[in-house]
């Protein structure tokens, strides 16, 4: 039987578990490599830090804001199910529409990839390989989510506070690194330094922050929603900025930026300067990428998945994804919906071309569900809101006025993946028009 909110799965994931998803997809393989590419664009170590700072900050407006939509409407699909209220099933079909085509599945087959990419360090594996590993790797995570939420959540837990500790380690044992330097600090802001290029910057960073509002997909799932969802959003955010800032200052101290710019896989040269690991830096990074790509795995299968499940369940999509398995209790459909996706684009697609994929997509949905606090706070005055944004209007304002800047920016810099992307978006209009007077007798908007 559904629940007051209208959720038929058992509301068994605590908070610590919740906490686990957010930090466990946002620290992916991105805060590997992302650092280099922020020193390759912004050579000083001043705008280096404020880049990765704007970054946490804007993460954390939209934590505190969507920590709102979450506790009043703790509802599967998160984002999915606050656009379906804010404005209704056309913004929340495209939004479902993007995560099916494009976000989710080259999600699942870019950290996959990494995931069997770095695997090759310990087992060598030919290039064809790779792609095959990783298709196997979505199929295994698919099938210990189909077993149950609490066994895909422990599994999250368990290697999301391993990723965690050793990235904390290798932040701290930086400072230990052979031929490190507070002088790498100096000069710490350079002459006209153009603001165009911390614009630039900051969407691969906001990429490694992507997976704040991730665990509000599980809000029909999670228990005491109205209390854990928004600590679990807050706290997650808060927890890999920090890291995330201890990451990069540790890698200037023991790398000069212009050093920085040049390592392709600037963790493992950080790494192997490190005398406590005695010249097996290179393996330490490539098993705490292994982890961390397999952690990111699970919980973007996780969340991922119960966006399909929630579209299917209030009638925008295909009635059998809405599917529970009557003994595991999961959304078993969605789950396989997923995992085919997956392994579909990993076998047809490499990292960089997966990867281009969804760095944008998400950002245009995310700027409407933080307005869409406003849009609810006028037309449903009555709703429970255990939670109330910190800082309101400005936190949320604060975080639509940084992604209009971010998505102005990537349409003048780079137009023509910057227009396929929306052009993907916008592709779904159609689809659901076609299919308007089908969804219409089941589309339940509570």
């Amino acid at each position: 039987m559904a629940d007051q909110w209208g959720e038929r799965m058992p509301r068994s994931v605590g908070l610590l578990q919740t906490i686990a998803v957010s930090v466990g997809i946002a620290i992916g393989s991105g805060i590997f490599r992302v650092p280099a590419t922020v020193a390759a664009q912004l050579h000083a170590p001043g705008p280096m830090l404020l880049c990765w700072i704007i970054g946490g900050v804007i993460a954390l407006c939209g934590a505190l804001t969507v920590a709102e939509l979450a506790a009043a409407l703790p509802r599967s699909g998160g984002i999915f199910a606050y656009l379906l209220e804010g404005y209704g099933p056309l913004p929340a079909f495209l939004f479902g529409w993007t995560e099916l085509v494009v976000i989710r599945a080259a999600a699942l087959g870019a950290i996959a990839t990494i995931f069997a990419e770095y695997l090759g360090w310990f087992v060598p594996l030919k290039p064809a390989q790779v792609h095959y590993i990783a298709a196997l790797a979505i199929v295994l995570i698919g099938a210990i989510n189909y077993l149950g939420v609490q066994r895909a959540a422990a599994v999250q837990s368990a290697a999301t506070v391993l990723k965690y500790a050793v990235l904390l380690a290798l932040g701290l044992l930086a400072f230990s690194a052979t031929g490190g330097s507070s002088a790498h600090f100096t000069p710490a802001w350079p002459a006209g330094a153009p603001l165009s290029l911390l614009a630039t910057a900051l969407i691969p960073v906001l990429w490694t922050y992507d997976g704040w509002a991730d665990p509000a997909s599980m809000g029909g799932e999670i228990s005491n929603p109205q209390r854990n969802l928004p600590l679990a959003l807050i706290a997650g955010a808060v927890c890999v900025m920090l890291v995330y800032l201890v990451v990069n200052v540790g890698f200037i101290y023991a790398l000069a930026p212009a050093q920085m710019a040049g390592a392709k896989l600037i963790a493992a040269d950080v790494a192997a300067r490190i005398p406590l690991l005695a010249g097996r830096g290179a393996a330490v990074v490539a098993a705490a990428v292994v982890i961390s790509a397999f952690s990111g795995l699970n919980a973007s299968m996780m969340t991922g998945s119960r966006i399909f499940y929630a579209m299917a369940d209030r009638g925008l999509f295909l009635a059998l994804a809405a599917r529970v398995s009557p003994r595991f209790q999961t959304p078993s459909v969605a789950i396989g919906l997923a995992s085919v996706l997956g392994v579909g684009y990993v076998l047809l697609n490499d990292f960089a071309q997966l990867a281009d994929k969804f760095i944008l997509g998400i950002w245009p949905f995310y700027a409407l569900t933080v307005a869409a606090v406003f849009v609810l706070r006028r037309r449903r005055p009555e709703l429970s809101r255990p939670y109330r944004v910190w800082g309101f209007p400005l936190v949320p304002a604060a975080f639509l006025l940084a992604s209009a800047l971010m998505i102005g920016n990537a349409l003048f810099t780079d137009p023509r993946n910057s227009g396929f992307t929306f052009a993907i978006i916008l592709a779904g209009i159609p689809v659901f028009w076609l299919r308007a007077r089908a969804m219409a007798p089941r589309l339940r908007l509570r």
